[in-house]
C-alpha cells in the first residue's frame, strides 16, 4: 500500500459517487459534432490502447461518448470456443475458484456470500460446491457482455448499491466491495437433456464509479432499475449472444453449479474463449 492509494481511497469515501456518476453519464450521452467525436475517440484510444479496427462500422465517429464506449465489434472477431462455458466478456480473468461451504467465495482474502452477490440466499445454495470466475473490464476493453452458455435467460435481478471503483484501490481499501456496488444478476437455465447437464448459470454484472449504468438486452436496453424481472417468455441464448452492456465499468462474475469446473488460468481473456474444458 502506498500513501497515494490510501489517500485516493479516502477521497473516494467522501465524494458523492452515485451523483457524480449520474452527472458524468448525462455528459456521456450528449451528442457531439463529428470532428470532436473523432478527436475524443482518438485521444482515448491512444491513452488506453483501444483497438478500433475491431469495431463495427464506426470510422472513428460516434454520436456520443457513450456510443463510443459501448461500441459493437465486427462479426467474426471473437470466435466462440467449443466449450461448455465460455467467457462472458473481454478483460482480465482475475480469479477462478470454488464456491465453498456456506455458499461463499474468497477474492483477494475477502469472503463474500454468493447470496448477497446474486441477490437470493436460497438460490445461492445451488452453487455450493461449484465454481466462480471474475472478469475485470479495463477502460480499453470492449464493454458488452455475452452469454457464457447455451440456454434460456429466465430472470434478471437488479440490486441497488453504491458505485466504488472496481480496481486495485477499491479492492484494497473498500470492504466487501462487490456486494456494496450496484449490480445486475442474469439467471440462465441450460438444457436439461444434455448428456452432462450444466444446470443453472448466473452472470453478475457489477457496476463501478463514473456512469455505472448497466443495461440488459432482454429488457430492451433501458437503464436497469432495482427490482426482479422475470423474462417471460424466456429468451433463448447461444454461447456468445449479447445479454447486457456496461456504460463504463466494470466486472463480470460467473457462477456454475457443481459438476462443472471453471479451469482457465488467470490472465487476459476475450469473450467466447473457453472457461471450462470438455
Amino acid at each position: 500500500m502506498t500513501f497515494a492509494t490510501f489517500a485516493a481511497a479516502q477521497v473516494l469515501r467522501v465524494v458523492p459517487r452515485v451523483r457524480l456518476s449520474q452527472a458524468v453519464g448525462r455528459l456521456c450521452d450528449t451528442t457531439v459534432p463529428a470532428p470532436l467525436s473523432r478527436l475524443a475517440a482518438s485521444i482515448y484510444c491512444r491513452a488506453y490502447g483501444v483497438n478500433l479496427e475491431e469495431a463495427a462500422d464506426s470510422n472513428g465517429t460516434y454520436s456520443s461518448f457513450d456510443e463510443f464506449f459501448t461500441r459493437r465489434l465486427r462479426d467474426g472477431v471473437r470466435p466462440i470456443a467449443d466449450a461448455d462455458v465460455v467467457s462472458p466478456a473481454d478483460g482480465n480473468l482475475v480469479h477462478v475458484g470454488p464456491v465453498t461451504a456456506g455458499s461463499r467465495i474468497t477474492v483477494k482474502s475477502t469472503a463474500y456470500r454468493v447470496g448477497e452477490l446474486i441477490g437470493d440466499e436460497l438460490e445461492a445454495k445451488r452453487y455450493e460446491g461449484g465454481s466462480f470466475g471474475i472478469v475485470y473490464l479495463s477502460p480499453r476493453d470492449y464493454h458488452r457482455v455475452h452469454s457464457p452458455v447455451s440456454g434460456r435467460l429466465v430472470l434478471v435481478r437488479s440490486l441497488a448499491g453504491d458505485l466504488y471503483p472496481v480496481n486495485s484501490i477499491g479492492e484494497r481499501h473498500i470492504p466487501n466491495l462487490f456486494v456494496r456496488n450496484q449490480r445486475v444478476a442474469l439467471v440462465i437455465d441450460t438444457p436439461a437433456d444434455r448428456p452432462q447437464p450444466l444446470g443453472r448459470v448466473t452472470v453478475v454484472m457489477v457496476g463501478a464509479i463514473i456512469v455505472g449504468r448497466i443495461t440488459v438486452t432482454a429488457l430492451g436496453g433501458a437503464d436497469t432499475r432495482p427490482g426482479v424481472y422475470p423474462i417471460e417468455p424466456s429468451a433463448s441464448l447461444s454461447p456468445g449472444d449479447e445479454i447486457g452492456v456496461f456504460h463504463l465499468g466494470s466486472t463480470a462474475v460467473i457462477f456454475v453449479e457443481p459438476g462443472t469446473t471453471l479451469s482457465r488460468d488467470p490472465g487476459p481473456i476475450r469473450y467466447g474463449q473457453a472457461l471450462s474444458s470438455r
